[in-house]
């Protein structure tokens, strides 16, 4: 397959997972469509470095998964602190973090 199916397939998934968080007003949902928005991202490094057939979009590609990693944790964490206290993870029911 050709470079420019793969760019088009991760332009596909971005443009789903930003209609995702522009649209669905669910804390999970909203956390899914980001992961979504940065695997289209690694996709698009993975696709061009092999096209290339240099290695750096792959070592990108790390840096995101460690960093989408780290967000998914941090932001369950807070989802589940705000359901504990509000016990709803609706975002335009929550308007603050406020205790």
């Amino acid at each position: 397959m050709s470079l420019e199916y793969y760019l088009i397939l991760s332009a596909l998934l971005f443009t789903i997972g930003v209609i995702g968080v522009l649209i669905r007003r669910n804390a999970i949902i909203i956390f899914m469509c980001i992961e979504l928005m940065l695997n289209a991202a690694n996709l698009a490094f993975v696709a061009i470095s092999r096209s290339l057939g240099d290695p750096d979009g792959q070592l990108f590609v790390f840096f995101v998964m460690a960093v989408a990693a780290a967000e998914v944790a941090i932001g369950l964490a807070i989802i589940v602190s705000v359901f504990k206290h509000r016990e709803t993870i609706n975002v335009d029911e929550v308007n603050s973090l406020k205790g």
